[in-house]
């Protein structure tokens, strides 16, 4: 398979990982007509995403998973690259929460922590989408590795997941 690099050295048509497969088919169930794309570093943090796409570090919707404590379900924010995720508003729309190990994430979501994707979850999930998303044309969301990224819509990401948008972020007081 042949692949090119693009200009800001993301691989496109790369060979992908397994689970990084398993999302592109995921996408190509839905519909999505992007490709999955492997990054030439690792993607595992908000700002090393960024600058390996050359984008804004706000437009990666990065996956934060915690367990809710009243019956252990997992619960997942996708929240702006740019935002820390206010743990107290999450509990207020969910419950208690607790944090969620790489164990957990991998057992009960199906991906490594640092490519965890919003969609094709083995579980069940309650999802939060970050309010802020949705100021921007385009996202960038981890495909399952930490390498591989696709590009969606706040509005995609909201029709593939069905989850609500809310209030999520940590706001510094003035």
């Amino acid at each position: 398979m042949m692949h090119t690099e693009t200009s800001s050295g993301i691989h496109a048509g790369a060979p992908l990982p397994d689970s990084a497969r398993r999302v592109a088919g995921l996408l190509a169930a839905l519909g999505h007509e992007r490709p999955v794309v492997m990054l030439p570093g690792t993607g595992k943090t908000s700002a090393e995403a960024a600058a390996g796409l050359g984008c804004d570090i706000a437009q990666i919707a990065k996956s934060i998973v915690f367990r809710r404590l009243s019956d252990d379900a997992p619960v997942m924010v996708v929240a702006s690259g740019a935002n820390r995720v206010d743990e107290t508003k999450v509990a207020a729309i969910v419950g208690a929460l607790g944090r969620a190990d790489a164990k957990f994430v991998k057992q009960r979501i199906g991906y490594a922590i640092g490519g965890v994707c919003p969609i094709g979850h083995l579980e069940k999930t309650v999802m939060l989408l970050d309010e802020d998303l949705f100021r921007l044309d385009s996202l960038w969301a981890a495909a399952g590795h930490p390498h591989a990224v696709f590009k969606l819509t706040p509005r995609e990401l909201q029709a593939m997941t069905g989850a609500p948008v809310a209030d999520v972020a940590l706001r510094e007081a003035a």
